[in-house]
């Protein structure tokens, strides 16, 4: 195995080197025995050996035995997996881990999703900050940058199927599960700035052998650098994108009131139209009553003069 970049990874190391020992351990006494049997037990003559029912004391070792291993290994592997899922201590950086067919995602948090629902008040829906983010492809590996001596929590979140977060360097994997966050949390040690690969662990469709990203380890001094200018560029682009949206909302307003007023204009053009005809059908019946009232003068002169 690598050696592990981790104090976990050191439990991890420690409890498989154990199990190797326990293993070879029984395989020796096993050989050992079988060894000796073949040795003192071999055939000497033609006469048959003492044949017995039963053998107590050899019933019962090999009863004993295998339970009493079972259960120290047992004891030591429930240990260090409860050590290897504790999240109490507070975190130097948080992270969330997507993983989606077929590449990776990695989110820069304000704080773990845990410590986000707390301060909600229990609300589980409730999401920390994302600082800022590394989106990969599966022709483009993404980098998971990491300080020395951190203590770093991860968050994973899979939107689609079963992954597996496996970094070989950190001698652990986790499952990342959809519908079901799973969480854990390292220190990374001193000393282990350097380049160490990632990939996932479960097989996820097609493309799942392109599933690789990159860990960077950095010395603190270079991480901080890294870190800040992370952030101006994560400032600046969500101030453009305000900017840009500020003049979007700008130009629908302005267009709403351009065609308010044009309405407007059109109502009051309509007014002054409709006024307009509405005082020549007045003239046009003035001018007819007039006419009428001509006529019967005319007619009441003609009678008179035939009178």
């Amino acid at each position: 195995m690598p050696e592990p970049i981790t104090e976990q990874g050191q439990r991890v190391l420690a409890l498989w080197q154990g199990s190797w020992v326990a293993a070879f351990a029984v395989g020796l006494l096993v050989w050992g025995l079988i060894v000796w049997s073949i040795i003192f037990h071999r055939k000497r003559s033609e006469q048959l050996p003492p044949q017995v029912r039963y053998n107590m004391p050899i019933e019962a070792l090999y009863t004993v035995l295998p339970i009493v291993v079972i259960a120290v290994l047992f004891y030591f592997t429930a240990r260090d997996q409860t050590y290897l899922l504790e999240t109490d201590e507070k975190a130097d950086a948080n992270i969330e881990v997507v993983a989606f067919q077929w590449s990776w995602e990695f989110n820069y948090l304000d704080q773990s999703k845990a410590e986000a629902a707390e301060a909600a008040g229990g609300d589980e829906d409730a999401d920390p900050e994302i600082l800022f983010s590394e989106v990969g492809t599966p022709d483009q590996m993404p980098t998971l940058v990491l300080r020395e001596g951190d203590v770093v929590h991860f968050d994973l979140h899979s939107p689609d199927v079963i992954h597996s977060f496996w970094i070989p360097a950190f001698a652990f994997k986790l499952d990342v599960v959809p519908g079901h966050d799973n969480e854990f949390q390292v220190k990374v040690n001193e000393g282990t700035a350097g380049t160490y690969m990632g990939r996932c662990a479960e097989l996820c469709g097609a493309d799942h052998t392109r599933m690789l990203f990159q860990v960077e380890v950095m010395e603190p001094d270079e991480y901080d650098a890294w870190y800040a200018e992370q952030q101006e560029a994560a400032e600046a682009e969500q101030a453009e994108q305000a900017a840009a949206e500020a003049g979007a909302e700008g130009g629908e307003q302005q267009g709403d009131a351009e065609a308010s007023t044009e309405g407007e204009g059109g109502q009051a053009e309509g007014a002054g139209t409709e006024g307009a005809d509405e005082e020549a059908q007045g003239q046009d019946a003035s001018d007819g009553g007039e006419q009428d009232a001509a006529a019967r003068d005319e007619e009441s002169e003609e009678e008179e003069a035939g009178r």
